[in-house]
């Protein structure tokens, strides 16, 4: 009981009770699990009925062409509800007119962001681990090993992370959860959309470059990758196939031994791990705006208090 109480804050508790104990919970859980396991069940009656060869035997090679399927399917439907489970935390309290009275408590500013993050997280975690069921499908048939599925997972929890802390720090920042909600997404639509074609776009322009013999000469890489390490899905494929790095840096006069100058996964870790860590920091310095403009009232004041009772005595 001491042990929970150490690690689990009343706004953590409060979170649970009312994320976990909900009817709405169950039934998002069953519509995650019911439209994945839909898209595994798709791929297997595509490749059985509809192959190149017709009727062709669902082999190894099948299994992994469907545990990427799967992967991509996974990391689109991530996308579409970890803002919808964060971009209304604190925005919400405030629309209830309960943000005031959670702020009186003992509670600290980063004890209320950081813990309503991580209970929206842990329920969409929740949802994700109870995936693993449909994953083990292609353990099956084989094609991929349990590295590749750990790997997957905690990339998941990553850009859960992502999407939950620029939820929680446009909530905190604008008064209106729709609003919130619209620039969530906005944002993720540009790192999961937008990133993409502007690396294609660049891509074209370096290949007509290329292809034209006006390149340096050289083991040289491209720039174009690191827009392409921005971008989940590029990270993404590099988990699957380190070798799509080299290929995505457009290595140019180089042997089968030269390495790209960086993973897409590595990158895209890198950089927003400071964007995750700037965003909660925001949030933090921003859910208590009356009591900063306080301090920095009384910091004005303090001088010209002292400078009134100097001349007093």
């Amino acid at each position: 009981m001491n042990l929970s109480r150490k690690w689990i804050n009343p706004v953590l508790d409060k979170e649970f009770r009312l994320r976990m104990r909900t009817p709405r919970s169950a039934i998002s859980l069953f519509v995650y699990i019911l439209a994945l396991g839909l898209v595994a069940l798709g791929f297997i009656y595509i490749t059985l009925y509809f192959g190149y060869q017709g009727n062709r035997p669902f082999d190894s090679g099948a299994g992994r062409v469907m545990f990427y399927v799967l992967s991509f399917a996974q990391l689109v439907l991530i996308a579409f509800m970890a803002p919808a489970l964060t971009a209304g935390v604190i925005s919400g309290e405030r629309e209830k007119q309960t943000l005031s009275m959670l702020l009186t408590t003992q509670q600290s500013s980063s004890t209320i962001i950081l813990s309503k993050l991580f209970s929206s997280l842990s329920f969409m975690t929740l949802i994700v681990v109870a995936s693993l069921p449909i994953y083990s499908i292609v353990f099956l048939y084989g094609g991929i090993s349990l590295k590749q599925l750990i790997f997957i997972f905690i990339f998941y929890l990553f850009v859960m992370l992502l999407l939950g802390a620029l939820g929680v720090l446009f909530s905190t920042l604008f008064r209106r959860t729709m609003i919130s909600v619209i620039v969530t997404y906005g944002v993720g639509l540009c790192i999961f959309l937008l990133t993409g074609l502007l690396y294609l776009f660049f891509m074209s322009i370096e290949q007509r470059s290329y292809y034209s013999g006006t390149t340096p000469t050289g083991p040289t890489y491209s720039w174009v990758g690191y827009v392409l390490g921005l971008n989940p899905a590029g990270a993404l494929i590099s988990i699957f196939e380190p070798g799509f790095s080299k290929t995505a840096f457009l290595l140019r006069n180089g042997n089968l031994n030269t390495d790209a100058p960086i993973q897409l996964w590595q990158e895209f870790v890198l950089v927003y791990s400071v964007v995750i860590i700037a965003a909660l920091w925001i949030a933090i310095r921003r859910i208590r705006p009356v009591a900063k403009r306080k301090k920095k009232n009384q910091e004005y004041t303090a001088p010209l208090a002292e400078a009134g009772s100097a001349d007093h005595s």
